[in-house]
């Protein structure tokens, strides 16, 4: 009977910087696979986004919860900007429509991920805080 184990990461986890590349190329990677087969981003996309937060979450080394719950729907947002004006041109009015298109396909992902992210950035912020009942009675 085997057991499974945790996954152990080796040191401290990932810097800033690392958190911001690794989403950026996962998170771009799924836009590009997507927008040149599809011609829109879906579902691939969106659980990349899920992915790459719950991951820069988890192997990010403490303090970096913020960066990691702030860099995922920029990420996404520049690279299927950045896609849409490759692959249709500079048109304007067809660049509009083709981004805002992409980031309304995503938005329920961009919104859980959010969710979960500052959820967990916030309760990590409120268990770092001292109680003021433990003030008091230190105080005393």
């Amino acid at each position: 009977m085997s057991t499974v184990q945790k996954l152990q990461i080796q040191g401290p986890g990932l810097k800033k910087q690392g958190i911001v590349v690794l989403q950026l190329l996962f998170i771009g990677f799924f836009v590009l696979v997507e927008m040149t087969i599809r011609t829109g981003v879906g579902i691939l996309t969106g659980i990349a986004i899920c992915a790459a937060t719950f991951a820069s979450i988890r192997f990010g080394r403490p303090g970096t919860t913020y960066v990691s719950v702030v860099t995922p729907p920029l990420a996404f947002a520049g690279s299927a900007l950045l896609l849409t004006m490759l692959l249709d041109g500079f048109r304007p009015s067809r660049v509009g429509i083709d981004f805002i298109a992409a980031l309304a396909s995503e938005a329920p992902f961009l919104i859980i991920s959010a969710l979960y992210g500052w959820f967990v950035y916030l309760n990590e912020k409120a268990k770092a805080k001292p109680s003021k009942k433990r003030a008091t009675q230190q105080a005393d």
